[in-house]
């Protein structure tokens, strides 16, 4: 399902938009979006960027690493920090740019900083024109004032919504028949939304309704969009999770690294993930005590950071706690 947002300023545009939306949030938590205000320039100067970066020597990516150990997410994550199977850890490259805010001002590569201005304007269109969009039609579809969840998304308050530039390494034939054609098992995000721009190469899949696996087609112009884990809290599972995997690019494409760009979207970090109360969910019974009540949004996201770089994390289990008996699930 593809949602064109240039209707959306238009005379009913967000209640058709709001329309659209319903199925795909509540069955598979994943959609595609258009006309988003940003030109296909725009979009591949941010993978220039990203590109510039992973072509940096290890040792200079190094000093500008994640605080990882104790749930911090800004900087550069090598490879090899989870283990997916014995001997075999994930081949993915990360770094994550903060919001623009002084908050989370911190030290960036010369390739990063030099593209400063570039980099914060990109990152703040995703939020506020693109990202707002959305939380206002998530809202109308739950009967809520438009405004409710950007209220809770405010660009200036403490929140880990981030910018992400990522790289998966390609692998030798033999180790992706070791890991079943699996690179990262299928999973749900951390945070309200996750917005990952069209990849040329094919390895992103969807777990549907039916628990088939189903590839996400890089249309031209498109972003992929995905429900996570604190919409679903904040609104006991109506809205859906979107559980997805990475695996092994088809062969003519398996010689190649897999280079993206991403926006997550998480609440203020003292959003507690208690249930809205909302008339839908009332009508539609999803009314019983929610997993995220007592938990705030940033101590969700730290201890989900921190059991991802735990020790054996990422092995070939399907399930995991995080904190206070809250678990999450992998996915084959």
């Amino acid at each position: 399902m593809t949602l064109d947002l240039s209707i959306f300023d238009t005379s009913g545009g967000k209640q058709k938009l709001a329309a659209q939306l319903f199925d795909a949030i509540n069955k598979i938590g994943f959609f595609y979006i258009t006309n988003f205000g940003l030109s296909q320039d725009e979009v591949d100067e941010q993978f220039a960027i990203g590109k510039d970066f992973f072509e940096l020597p290890i040792d200079e990516k190094l000093k500008y690493r994640a605080d990882l150990e104790n749930g911090g997410y800004n900087g550069y994550k090598p490879m090899g920090i989870r283990q997916l199977k014995p001997g075999i850890f994930d081949n993915t490259e990360i770094y994550n740019v903060p919001k623009f805010t002084s908050a989370y001002e911190r030290q960036h590569p010369t390739v990063i900083k030099d593209q400063w201005a570039a980099i914060e304007k990109f990152g703040r269109h995703i939020h506020e024109e693109v990202v707002g969009r959305l939380l206002v039609l998530i809202a109308i579809i739950l009967e809520l004032p438009e405004d409710y969840f950007l209220k809770h998304h405010r660009y200036e308050e403490k929140s880990d919504c981030h910018l992400r530039y990522m790289n998966y390494h390609s692998r030798p034939a033999d180790v992706n028949a070791q890991l079943d054609g699996v690179w990262v098992k299928g999973h749900a995000d951390f945070g309200s939304l996750t917005l990952l721009f069209r990849q040329p190469v094919a390895a992103l899949q969807v777990r549907t309704p039916s628990e088939e696996w189903k590839y996400v087609k890089p249309y031209p112009g498109s972003i992929t969009v995905n429900i996570a884990d604190s919409l679903s809290f904040l609104t006991n599972g109506f809205l859906k999770s979107s559980i997805h995997r990475v695996v092994a690019p088809p062969p003519d494409q398996a010689h190649l690294d897999r280079l993206g760009v991403l926006y997550f979207v998480r609440p203020e970090d003292a959003l507690e993930l208690r249930p809205v109360d909302s008339p839908v969910m009332k009508r539609l019974g999803y009314t019983k005590a929610g997993e995220g009540e007592g938990m705030t949004a940033g101590e969700w996201v730290k201890a989900r950071v921190k059991t991802n770089v735990a020790k054996g994390s990422q092995t070939m289990q399907t399930e995991q706690e995080i904190m206070r008996g809250v678990k999450t699930k992998y996915y084959d």
